[in-house]
């Protein structure tokens, strides 16, 4: 899914937008900040980030905590709802992997129809 040569748009099922399902699997293991999302989801833009952040938070599936102290700190975390996509999401993964070849037969199958 974090692979650079991954196309993680080829999978039909979608959690929220094209980042929430990824923004959501990189705080499995705990809080994180802003920048240390940034590392594994290199490809998304800070803007585009912070909308996908705010839209999670908004659906009550990540709690944002802003850490008061000589450095200001926000941090990221999955709430017990967000925990609970955490099983759907992980047979959604293993159910792409096993129709991998389908998926992507069919999408350029798809694109050829619409050149050719």
């Amino acid at each position: 899914m974090f692979d650079p040569v991954c196309p993680s748009d080829l999978t039909p099922i979608r959690f929220g937008d094209k980042w929430a399902g990824m923004i959501i699997r990189c705080l499995e293991d705990g809080p994180r900040r802003f920048s240390e999302l940034r590392i594994p989801l290199r490809g998304v833009t800070a803007k585009v980030l912070t909308g996908s952040l705010r839209a999670l938070e908004r659906d009550g599936l990540i709690r944002r905590t802003v850490c008061a102290g000589p450095e200001r700190r926000v941090d990221y975390e999955l709430t017990p709802l967000g925990r609970s996509l955490l099983e759907p999401m992980a047979a959604a993964c293993e159910w792409a992997e096993q129709h991998w070849d389908e998926l992507l037969d069919a999408r350029e199958a798809s694109s050829l129809d619409r050149t050719g």
